[in-house]
C-alpha cells in the first residue's frame, strides 16, 4: 500500500528532480480530456470513437456487416482524419521534439484550436446533428487527437498513453502479486483507468443533463491549461525538457 499510495503521489504531483518533471499529471489531464471526447463522439455523432482507433476498426466491421447503429463512412472518416493528425503531429516532433516543453507547448496549442472549432460546430449546429456537422465534427475532433496521440507516444511517459488502456489494465494484471509480478506502476495504471473513466463519465452526464457542447468546452479548457503549463514550466529549459537519448 505504501508503495502503491507513492506512486500515486509521484504520478500528480512529481517532485522537481522527477525526469519527466510535470509531464506525468498533465498526461493525466489530457487521459481525462480523451475521456470527454469519445463520450460525444460516440454518444452525438454516430457510434464512432475519435481518439479510440481500435474501437472504430471493429465498428467498421460491424458497419460492413450491416450491423445497425454502425456507420461505414463515419468509421472510415474518423480513422482517416486520425491518421492526417497524426501526421501534424509528427511534424509538430520533428521540428520541436528536441525540447518537451516547447513540443507539448506547440502540440497541445495546435490540439486547442481544433477543439474551439469543435465547439463552435457544436454550437451553432442543431441537436441532432445533421450529416455535414456530423462529419465536420468527426473530422476536426479526430485530427485533435491524432496530434495528441503523436505528441504522447514521442514523450514516452511510461503508463500514460492517455488514450490506449488496453495495455494499462494488463499491466495491472500481469505485474500484480497474483500475476507473479512485484505490482510495480499500479498506482500510476489505476490513475490512467480513473481519469478515462471519469473523462467518459463527466462527458455522458454533461451531455444528457446540461448541454451537448460542454464535455468540448471542458476538453478545450484543460488542453489549454497543459499548453500554458508545458510552455510556462519549460521557458527556462530545465532537465526534465531534454529529451533523453
Amino acid at each position: 500500500m505504501p508503495t502503491f499510495l507513492t506512486e500515486v503521489r509521484e504520478t500528480l504531483a512529481p517532485k522537481r528532480t522527477d525526469r519527466f518533471g510535470p509531464l506525468p499529471p498533465l498526461l493525466v489531464a489530457m487521459t481525462l480530456v480523451t475521456g470527454l471526447v469519445d463520450s460525444f463522439s460516440y454518444l452525438l455523432l454516430g457510434h464512432v470513437f475519435v481518439a479510440n482507433m481500435t474501437g472504430n476498426v471493429v465498428f467498421l466491421g460491424f458497419a460492413v456487416a450491416g450491423a445497425p447503429g454502425f456507420s461505414i463512412t463515419a468509421s472510415v472518416v474518423a480513422l482517416v482524419a486520425f491518421g492526417v493528425g497524426s501526421v501534424v503531429g509528427g511534424r509538430i516532433v520533428q521540428r520541436f521534439g528536441h525540447h518537451r516543453g516547447h513540443h507539448v507547448a506547440v502540440a497541445t496549442a495546435t490540439q486547442s484550436l481544433l477543439l474551439a472549432v469543435s465547439v463552435v460546430l457544436a454550437l451553432v449546429g442543431s441537436h441532432p446533428f445533421g450529416a455535414g456537422v456530423r462529419d465536420a465534427l468527426i473530422i476536426v475532433l479526430a485530427l485533435a487527437m491524432g496530434v495528441q496521440n503523436s505528441s504522447v507516444r514521442r514523450l514516452a511517459v511510461p503508463d500514460l498513453t492517455t488514450t490506449v488502456l488496453t495495455l494499462t489494465v494488463t499491466g495491472i494484471g500481469a505485474d500484480s502479486a497474483l500475476g507473479g509480478g512485484k505490482g510495480s506502476k499500479s498506482g500510476r495504471r489505476l490513475i490512467s483507468v480513473v481519469a478515462m473513466f471519469l473523462g467518459a463519465l463527466a462527458g455522458a452526464a454533461l451531455i444528457i443533463h446540461v448541454h451537448v457542447a460542454v464535455p468540448l468546452v471542458i476538453a478545450l479548457a484543460v488542453v489549454v491549461v497543459v499548453a500554458v503549463v508545458s510552455h510556462w514550466s519549460g521557458r527556462s529549459n530545465p532537465p526534465w525538457t531534454h529529451v533523453d537519448d
